[in-house]
Parts: C-alpha cells; sequence; structure tokens
C-alpha cells in the first residue's frame, strides 16, 4: 500500500512534475518511493533456512525420471517461453581491468601488474589466448598495424586494454553480456546468446518445433541482439530442426526510481532535473506481466555453460518444469472443489495437508477458529495465485539471496527467496539463521502466471513493495542514495505459490567476472 506523506504539491516544481509525468511514474509512486528513503525498508521476518527434507526438494533418481517424463510428454500441450534477462552493459565483469587502465601510471604498469592486488589482472593477461574472444582480439589488433605479443613484451597493458574495452577496439567494456563471445569450441565460438538458443532448442521446443525465447534488453542494444541473432539463428535452426521465435522488450521508464541526496530530498542535476535510476532487475516484472504463456522458463543471459556440461542443465530444467506441472495440476483441482457445492470437511482437511505439507507453508493459528466457508475461501486466495518452481543451490560462498522460511503479513509462514540486505543481520536470532542457511538462489526458475481458469494474473499484485532496496551511489563527484524496486526473484514474487527443489550446482555457472569464463565449466575441454 502508498503510503503519502510527502507534499507533492510544494515539493516539485511544474518542470519536475511534467518530468516525472513524461516518464509515465504516478506522482503517487514518486511519494512513496521518496517515503521509503526517509524511514528505510523493513526487514523480512525469517524464520529458519530451507535444508533439504525442510523446504527444499532433495529428489530422487526415480522422481527426476517421473518429472523429466512428464515435461517432456506435456511440451507440445503448453506454449512455453524461455525468458532471459540480457539488459545493460557488462561494466562490472571487467571491473578490475578497467580500474588498472585508469588508475595506473603508464611508466607504473610491470610493477602494479604484480601486486597481489592486481593478480585477477595478471591472469588475465597471463591466460588471454585461452578465451574466446582471443582470435578475434588478435585479427583487430593485426589489422591496425598492431600485434598483441608486442604489446605485452613491452608491457603495454594499458594499451592492449584500450583495444579490449573500448570503442577503439572490440568494445567489450560497453557490450552487454550476451554478445560477448563467452566459448571456445574446436571449430567454432559462440557468444551467451547463442548458449541460450541451444538451451531453447533442448527444453523450449513446443508445437510445430518452434522454439519461443525472450530477451529482456536496453535500447542501444537491441538492433545489435537481433543483428547477431539473424546471423547465427539459421545454422541453429539447422542443427537442431527448430524455428526460433525471438522476441524482446525493453525496461519501462516508469520502473525508473528518483534518486535523493544524502538528506533523502530530491537530487537534482547540475541544470536542476531530478535525476531517476534503473529500478534494477525488479523492474522486469513489468516486462515478465506481459508475456503470454502457459510456462516460462527463467534463466540470467551469463549462466550457462558449455556442451561438456550441459547434459545436466538441461535434465534439470526439465525436471523444475515437470514439478511445476505437478503442483499446477494439484492446485488447480483444489481451486476447482473450493469452488464448488461437493467440498466437504475432508476436502479442507486435504488441502490444507497439501499447502502444508507440499508447499511447505505453515497456516495461521487463526485458521484453526475459523468457520468450514471461511477456511474455504482463505485456501482458495492462498492457491489462487502464479506459481513458481526455484532450484536452488548448495551455497560454496555466493552473496545474495537464499531460502527461507518467513513469516507473512496474515500471519502464515511459507517459503521466501530473501536478499541479504532484507535480513536484519543486527538482530542475533535472524544473524544465527542467515549463517546457517545451506543454499543459495540462483535464479533458475519454471513458472506459470495464468490461473486455473486461463487468464493471466496481474504480477504487479503479487509483489511487496516493501522490499525494495536502498544503496549509496554517487553522480558528478556528489553522493547520492538510490533505490531498487523489489528484486524479481524475492519481493516481486513474495506473494507466489512456491517450491524449492534442490539442482546439482554444475546448472549454476555465472560470469561475475572475465576471468570466470577461464573457469572449466565455461571451457571446452
Amino acid at each position: 500500500m502508498l503510503i503519502l506523506v510527502t507534499n507533492y504539491k510544494k515539493m516539485f516544481t511544474a518542470k519536475d512534475k511534467q518530468q516525472i509525468e513524461s516518464r509515465g511514474i504516478a506522482p503517487a509512486v514518486v511519494e512513496y518511493q521518496l517515503e521509503m528513503f526517509r524511514k528505510g525498508f523493513p526487514k523480512l521476518p525469517i524464520n529458519k533456512a530451507c535444508i533439504n527434507g525442510d523446504g527444499i526438494s532433495k529428489l530422487s533418481d526415480e522422481q527426476v525420471k517421473k518429472y523429466t517424463s512428464l515435461f517432456e510428454s506435456s511440451l507440445t500441450q503448453f506454449e512455453v517461453v524461455k525468458f532471459v534477462p540480457a539488459s545493460g552493459a557488462a561494466t562490472r565483469m571487467f571491473k578490475e581491468l578497467f580500474d588498472f587502465m585508469n588508475g595506473v601510471a603508464k611508466d607504473k604498469q610491470k610493477d602494479a601488474i604484480i601486486e597481489d592486488k592486481k593478480k585477477d589482472v595478471k591472469r588475465f593477461f597471463d591466460d588471454l589466448k585461452d578465451f574466446a574472444f582471443y582470435e578475434e582480439f588478435r585479427n583487430l589488433l593485426s589489422a591496425k598495424g598492431f600485434s598483441i605479443d608486442d604489446f605485452l613484451k613491452s608491457d603495454d597493458y594499458i594499451s592492449l586494454l584500450k583495444y579490449y574495452l573500448t570503442h577503439e577496439g572490440l568494445s567489450y567494456g560497453s557490450l552487454p553480456k550476451g554478445l560477448l563471445q563467452f566459448h571456445q569450441y574446436p571449430n567454432e565460438n559462440r557468444t551467451a546468446v547463442e548458449e541460450h538458443l541451444i538451451e531453447g532448442a533442448e527444453y523450449c521446443k513446443g508445437k510445430s518445433n518452434v522454439v519461443k525465447i525472450h530477451f529482456t534488453v536496453s535500447p542501444e542494444h537491441q538492433s545489435d541482439f537481433e543483428k547477431h541473432i539473424a546471423q547465427v539463428r539459421s545454422k541453429y535452426e539447422n542443427k537442431f530442426g527448430v524455428s526460433y521465435q525471438i522476441s524482446y522488450s525493453q525496461q519501462s521508464p516508469s520502473t525508473d526510481t528518483i534518486a535523493v541526496d544524502m538528506n533523502n530530498e530530491p537530487f537534482r542535476e547540475a541544470e536542476g532535473n531530478l535525476l531517476f535510476r534503473p529500478g534494477g532487475h525488479g523492474a522486469l516484472l513489468e516486462n515478465l506481466n506481459n508475456l503470454q504463456a502457459d510456462i516460462i522458463m527463467i534463466k540470467n543471459i551469463d549462466n550457462i555453460t558449455t556442451d561438456q556440461f550441459n547434459t545436466t542443465t538441461f535434465l534439470y530444467k526439465k525436471v523444475l518444469a515437470g514439478v511445476l506441472l505437478e503442483i499446477r495440476e494439484h492446485i488447480f483441482n483444489y481451486l476447482k472443489l473450493l469452488e464448488s457445492d461437493n467440498c466437504k470437511d475432508s476436502h479442507i482437511n486435504e488441502i490444507s495437508d497439501f499447502i502444508k505439507n507440499t508447499l511447505c507453508t505453515i497456516l495461521p493459528s487463526s485458521y484453526n477458529t475459523m468457520s468450514a466457508d471461511d477456511k474455504k475461501k482463505y485456501l482458495f486466495n492462498k492457491l489462487n495465485r502464479p506459481i513458481r518452481v526455484c532450484g536452488m543451490v548448495k551455497n560454496e560462498g555466493d552473496t545474495g539471496g537464499g531460502p527461507f522460511w518467513a513469516k507473512n503479513s496474515d500471519g502464515s509462514i511459507s517459503l521466501q527467496i530473501a536478499e541479504t540486505s532484507q535480513i536484519d543481520l543486527e538482530n542475533e536470532s535472524s544473524k544465527a539463521i542467515f549463517k546457517s542457511a545451506t543454499h543459495f538462489n540462483p535464479n533458475d526458475i519454471a513458472l506459470t502466471t495464468k490461473d486455473y481458469k486461463g487468464y493471466k494474473f496481474d504480477l504487479m499484485k503479487y509483489r511487496d513493495p516493501d522490499t525494495g532496496f536502498i544503496s549509496k551511489k554517487s553522480k558528478d563527484g556528489r553522493d547520492l542514495k538510490a533505490q531498487e524496486l523489489p528484486g524479481l526473484w524475492n519481493g516481486s514474487m513474495s506473494d507466489w505459490v512456491t517450491v524449492f527443489v534442490d539442482v546439482p550446482l554444475i546448472t549454476f555457472n555465472p560470469v561475475k567476472s572475465v576471468n570466470d569464463l577461464l573457469k572449466k565449466e565455461h571451457r571446452n575441454s
């Protein structure tokens, strides 16, 4: 619920209001964002960490076969779309390289490259020939009359980085991850986008062998995506006997959030305009909300691997979808029963047991004192919502979201993905629960956004607006506070039916830094 506290009319000028309205942002939304800057977002009341057998399903080999078969046999009956968040440039992937290029004096390069704090940069140059982009980089420099080996022999690392990262060369520092050459094979190199085309052919092939993939992209990159896919699609269509239907969407300006100064007043740029910033991946809820499909498979653009390890990845995407189909069938049958005149007390008990044991939701104490009719209404409301089945991997030191049991506003306790920023780590009890967590959220999800009558849910109604995030940034040398919308995996899906499934660690292979491409999961050997 929006809390209107600020005086919108007095705070903003007519020019401000025109700027806000031009972005498609409602005044009440801006007021709410300003209020959250002032009061801060509430912490999530976690009850315990999800572990295998207690919040996370650890499937047997027989169950893996069962769910794989269920999905494969049902695939042509449903419209399936692979949803790939691919917005933004890969700037953070090259942070260490940019820091070196911009922060080291030219005559100090040799000394700087061997310092411990520069070990990531040193490894990049030591293993340069092992990256998939090496041949393209070498050819580009050769066309300009330069040689990689000559730059390395003369310890001119900065010039190499300039041609690698900037528009003077490959422009890798400003390209999106999807268009970078990730993997090297004996007869070809593949970008991240190409690996997703292959994945789509393996587990999203629907009627008439059509594979539907949706990329969220930045406006400045969409034409590059379209051009690249036009160049490679026929190769994979012929190889896998499929036809691709590729669609795109961009993050709407209406999902941007206002920035404030360190006194929580609207941040103004030099010319006096308000500053708005992208609302984080939670802004993509609107993109997801516009998709029309029975089953949607979500996976980040950089979470891919090579042919050598893909078998397990493909298998468990099918498993997640199979679990989703089974849960979906149970829920739809129960909703029809609850809506009918044939729902008896025994049915109510069966449904509440399903919610407790299968959906891992502890009903509030008030449920026990409800009348039969009120119980039916409560159970119907608990089940009639979007459904997601989320893969969870063992945490080996990753920072970010994880699976927890958390208390809801109605008194129930259910499964939630919580970001670290949502947890009160100053509270000893919450801190202990956080430290006891065994799993990590890899953003690997199968979901359905249609109800039991075939109508699409409005996903905006099933998020928690109080799960945003505030971070410190800067603009033109001035500090500011930025606000991100409820994360796509946590706050934006907080009111969904949620099931967690343990999946092998090999299915999680993100590329956060360029040197991650040197890991065995990204090398074809």
